[in-house]
């Protein structure tokens, strides 16, 4: 029996899913990960942390398997924008700094003034950085740690160094690679010209990067003694990859337009397959290439899920008390606004920020309106992003992932705040599908067929009917007031940010 992995590193842990030909789950694994952080803004993880992962969650994956077969492929996806550096000898130099990571926003606004402005970077390659991004990580080790800088003979993201663990070989696919900030995203190449600002033009770093590969195609098999310790065999291929929103998009059925991903993880995105570029002159979209042909514009907001979690381990709660506080208060928490920037922010581009509590009073002082307003802060920040990426169209069908998505109630809240269906994929770990989905894929066209990833989709992506929820409309006018005050809040707070 022909089944497929699909590996999913996160900033938490790494997830594995084994799945047969029709995309039914045969085994799942999760081995965590440790997270260095400091005052500072960093955020950093060893790569070795990673692979330790790995290998334990796929031999979890494979001894919960009941089924008995033949792994043909594994596709890897993972957190996006991470800096991995390799030496000559293929060592990797220092801890990787993480998509989470702000203490290059610095570097990253001294780098964007160098260049021209943020409209120079929108001209010349279609994408403005943000912190985070891993460009302004590049200009932080030249400024900070000038003897690593130095040493850089290879330059990774994270997803591209597993594949590299994997299979020895070093490449890079479009969409991961789109969120970089030296990648031109409408001509699909590396840009020299942003690398040479870094490295002042000696090559360096240019002559640093992977060879790029399109989405769909193999990045080669599975290296003899890899094979051996995960106990899989030799003949198996490693496809393409991506980050873990562009296979996240593949395992929510994002790879035609129409479709619409939101996930509420550590970080939140929201994300629609395009065929064609993105549009947005304002650089407020990240004008990201997909992994399966096209282009996938995305808002990403770095405080999510964790804000939550904070809010109501604070109050002495757990997660299960979200359904009862959201239940027993009205939409807009009666004027209680939260900006939840407790880690600086993304999206609005706000690195610096910071959490702040408005509006208190004797009536909404509450535990319930408390956490209320902490899930309302990090969906209206997010339903804005959706705004941006519509252009003003209303959504119709919003396919939800992530740890937020298993509260109805908060479910509920965004299909009444946007009119929309929410509904919840039957597999929950769409990053793990979406890359299981790429390696079969792979494993059968080894050539460019949008068509496949469609038909492949249709009949993989399931959605669990128990989870979906409708809008109430008499809600949505509440909603939108309440939407309309944190942005007021938003503006009144931090000059000059447009949501």
């Amino acid at each position: 029996m022909a089944m497929y992995l699909g590996i999913d590193c996160g900033t938490q842990g790494t997830k594995a899913l084994i799945i047969d030909e029709t995309g039914n789950a045969l085994g799942r694994g999760y081995a965590a990960h440790a997270l260095i952080e400091r005052p500072s803004g960093a955020r950093e993880q060893e790569p070795s942390w990673w692979i330790d992962a790995v290998k334990a969650a796929i031999r979890q994956a494979l001894a919960t398997s009941p089924v008995e077969g033949t792994i043909r492929g594994v596709g890897v996806s993972a957190q996006q924008h991470g800096l991995v550096v390799l030496d000559e000898a293929m060592q990797v130099i220092r801890p990787a700094k993480l998509w989470n990571d702000t203490e290059t926003s610095s570097s990253n606004r001294e780098l964007i003034q160098r260049f021209g402005g943020w409209q120079a970077f929108l001209d010349r390659i279609g994408i403005v950085p943000l912190t985070g991004y891993t460009v302004s990580k590049l200009e932080w080790l030249r400024l900070n740690e000038p003897e690593n800088f130095a040493r850089i003979r290879h330059i990774l993201l994270p997803h591209e160094y597993l594949n590299f663990w994997l299979t020895g070989e070093l490449c890079s696919e479009y969409g991961d690679a789109s969120g970089t900030g030296f990648f031109d995203v409408r001509k699909r190449t590396w840009s020299r010209e942003v690398l040479a600002e870094i490295d002042g033009g000696t090559g360096q770093l240019f002559a640093a990067l992977p060879q790029l590969i399109e989405p769909y195609t193999l990045v080669g098999t599975l290296l003899r003694e890899v094979a051996a310790e995960l106990g899989l065999h030799e003949g198996c291929v490693v496809s393409a990859g991506g980050g873990d929103n562009m296979m996240g998009a593949i395992g929510t059925g994002n790879v035609r337009e129409g479709v619409v991903t939101l996930s509420l993880g550590t970080s939140s995105t929201v994300y629609s397959y395009s065929e064609r570029p993105s549009n947005d002159s304002k650089g407020d979209v990240a004008p990201f290439c997909s992994s399966s042909g096209g282009w996938l514009p995305l808002v990403c907001t770095m405080n999510a899920t964790n804000v939550v979690t904070d809010t109501v381990q604070l109050l002495g709660k757990t997660v299960e008390d979200i359904e009862a506080a959201l239940a027993a208060t009205r939409p807009g928490a009666d004027g209680l606004i939260f900006l939840p920037f407790l880690n600086g922010e993304r999206s609005p581009d706000l690195p610096d920020a910071r959490g702040s509590l408005h509006g208190i009073s004797a009536f909404n002082l509450t535990p319930a309106h408390l956490i209320r307003a902490a899930v309302e802060g990090i969906s209206f920040g997010i339903l804005a992003g959706l705004d941006l990426i519509l252009a003003g169209r209303p959504p119709e069908v919003i396919q939800v992932i992530g740890g937020g998505s298993r509260s109805r109630a908060w479910r509920q809240l965004l299909s009444d705040g946007t009119g929309a269906v929410i509904q919840v994929p039957h597999e929950e770990e769409a990053g793990c599908l979406g890359a299981a989905i790429q390696a079969k894929i792979a494993c059968e066209t080894g050539g460019h067929e949008p068509e496949k990833y469609i038909a492949t989709v249709e009949k993989m992506v399931r959605v669990d009917a128990a989870a979906t929820c409708r809008p109430q409309t008499h809600l949505r006018a509440a909603y939108d007031r309440a939407r309309e005050a944190y942005r007021r809040q938003l503006r009144l707070t931090y000059p000059g940010t447009v949501q």
